[in-house]
């Protein structure tokens, strides 16, 4: 899902406390701050997959699916 390097990013974007003993806070903010940085991803993964699942029934629809996502 996320690179490595796309990890280390949000890892040192993430503002954490100064000593990083990873309290519970910090690792509540690690995770979110991952959940975000891998949500895009996630979602054009499920867009790629309804169209696939489209097109295995009815390429019309999947083209049409298409269409009005290009327009957005």
């Amino acid at each position: 899902m996320l690179s490595k390097n796309e990890i280390r990013k949000v890892f040192h974007e993430t503002y954490l406390e100064d000593n990083y003993n990873f309290l519970e806070e910090d690792l509540v903010k690690l995770a979110e701050a991952f959940i975000n940085a891998a949500k895009p991803k996630i979602v054009q993964e499920e867009r790629d997959l309804c169209i696939e699942v489209a097109k295995a029934y009815n390429n019309l629809v999947a083209d049409k699916i298409l269409e009005v996502r290009s327009k957005k």
